[in-house]
């Protein structure tokens, strides 16, 4: 049985970031000063929970290196890292929420590395806890991706 957590629980550590309006769409903004929360590696593609629905983002550095950015959560992981085929889940949400472009973004640490969620300052939301898959079932994974 999957374990369901709060937002609000003790455990969840909760990071501001901001919502960065860009030429295509919109992308999340993470301060530099938060990035132990996040992947290591440029371009990892991570799991972020909206309203339930879990979707997939990939965390990158930002252009003056300090900052991380997610250009957009989509349907899978494959969308995640070539999303020309995908549809950015995190515009519907944006309208849905009242959310504004410039406007700040909180993002629940559930398991670090592997599973966030995403809402709206003010709100509070329960994400399914699921342990991350061990090292060489995520190596396994990403070879048969890679075909």
């Amino acid at each position: 049985m999957t374990d369901r957590i709060s937002s609000d629980n003790p455990s969840v550590e909760t990071v501001r970031a901001t919502l960065a309006e860009t030429a295509t769409g919109v992308r999340i903004e993470i301060p530099g000063d938060e990035s132990g929360h996040f992947p290591d590696e440029a371009g990892q593609v991570v799991r972020f929970v909206l309203d339930g629905t879990e979707r997939f983002g990939r965390v990158d550095r930002g252009l003056t290196g300090g900052e991380l950015v997610v250009p957009g959560l989509y349907e899978t992981p494959d969308q995640a890292r070539d999303p020309r085929d995908g549809v950015d889940a995190l515009l519907d949400w944006i309208d849905d929420h009242g959310a504004r472009r410039g406007g700040s973004v909180l993002l629940d640490v559930v398991e670090p590395d592997f599973l966030y969620g995403v809402r709206a300052p003010g709100e509070t939301a329960v994400y399914d806890a699921h342990e991350p898959p061990s090292t060489s079932l995520q190596d396994i994974a990403k070879g048969l991706e890679d075909q």
